[in-house]
């Protein structure tokens, strides 16, 4: 393993593989990754893999634009054998109340003006997109065709995989036990000097923090603290069957999100209640009734599929639901890049972009500025924007 390196990126996934990436091909020498584990360990390879840009703040509308964008030209920029699987057949949101229905309705402004071309459907409308849906207590839909889905593990190699072809290195099995900090002695200043990890120490001034769920802990060996929640999600895949539903469907009301993979399983999930936010994996017993019950009141006709698996991943939720890019505060040469709010995999390629800006001194092409660490801190409530499509 390398002794020193000019930057240093903790943390294998979705975010980790573009960080690293976007800041090499903006001009960055001599990057690093670390993973404890194997890329994809963690909460990349455990999410539902959707990509939407249906959103109701303008900060999540446009970094999953970017996403969006990039993913289509993903081929093409990576240049990863047998492509990254995106298939985009689109999100149909349910709307079953008045409330749902304003806040859609304001949603889809939003979304149009800034070039989403979202629209509401009728009952009816939906129902054509996806004949199993019931539409008994639909009042409406939301559908963009553009959104969709794609494979996190060929998409997160991919770009593990450009990131090597310009320079970087990744060592995997390698775990971080410190950070090393100075004191500048002339004016007071704490800055990062190095790293500790299981297979030796790396001599370097700018760490970024890409570790999901771990990342308030490690954020820890340096002495920072942040304002990062993480919550146990669960996710389950039926047989494979026949296509049946070509869309993603997705109802905040009624709490799911669901959807048919290209090999015919059905990927759903919701949130459940009272769910630990140690860091836990462990599959939710309760969870499978609890998602049965609810996805055969929107869609009767899977009721008698039969589930092969679950499994558990990790929100990293943040108090206003958007990311965090961000230099740690009192502490030169930490970056953070965390609170995805269970979206991280979406915002994969906006991560990379915005941390590289940040990082390297580049002109904002995306929000980032509004992401920083002092929007939470004690009289800058004004500075949240709440996200308030999230399931």
């Amino acid at each position: 393993m390398k002794t020193s390196a000019d930057i240093v990126i903790i943390g294998g996934g979705i975010s980790g593989a573009s960080i690293g990436y976007f800041l090499l091909k903006n001009g960055a020498k001599n990057v690093v990754i670390l993973e404890r584990d194997y890329l994809t360990a963690g909460s990349t390879g455990r999410c539902g893999a959707g990509i939407r840009q249906q959103w109701g703040s303008d900060i999540n509308c446009i970094l999953t634009q970017f996403s969006c964008n990039f993913f289509e030209n993903a081929q093409e920029e990576l240049a990863y054998p047998g492509g990254i699987e995106f298939t985009q057949g689109g999100y149909l949101f349910l709307v079953t109340t008045e409330k749902e229905l304003a806040q859609t309705k304001k949603n889809i402004a939003l979304q149009n003006s800034l070039g989403i071309n979202s629209k509401l459907l009728t009952p009816a409308e939906a129902k054509e997109l996806a004949p199993i849906i019931d539409t008994s207590n639909l009042l409406a839909a939301a559908y963009h065709s553009k959104d969709g889905h794609l494979s996190p593990f060929k998409t997160t190699h991919a770009f593990a995989e450009a990131f090597k072809r310009l320079g970087g290195e990744i060592y995997t099995d390698t775990t971080v036990t410190g950070i090393k900090t100075n004191q500048n002695p002339i004016n007071g200043t704490n800055r990062v000097i190095g790293i500790e990890t299981t297979n030796g120490n790396i001599a370097t001034e700018n760490i970024v923090i890409a570790a999901g769920g771990h990342t308030g802990n490690i954020a820890k060996l340096a002495g920072v603290d942040l304002p990062l929640n993480p919550v146990r999600r669960n996710i389950l895949v039926t047989e494979p069957v026949d296509p049946i539903l070509s869309t993603m469907v997705m109802s905040m009301s009624l709490n799911f999100y669901c959807q048919q993979v290209p090999h015919g399983s059905f990927l759903m999930g919701r949130a459940c209640d009272n769910q630990p936010t140690d860091l836990r994996v462990t599959a939710d017993s309760n969870f499978p009734e609890t998602m049965a019950q609810a996805i055969t009141v929107a869609m009767p006709a899977l009721k008698n599929l039969r589930m092969l698996r679950q499994w558990a991943g990790i929100y990293n939720m943040s108090p206003d639901k958007h990311p965090i890019y961000s230099k740690a505060q009192n502490l030169d040469g930490l970056y953070i890049s965390a609170g995805y709010s269970g979206h991280g995999f979406m915002l994969g390629p906006a991560t990379g972009q915005c941390m590289a800006e940040l990082m390297l001194g580049l002109t904002p092409t995306l929000p980032w500025e509004r992401l920083g660490l002092s929007r939470f801190d004690a009289g800058n409530e004004s500075q949240l924007v709440h996200e308030p499509s999230v399931v």
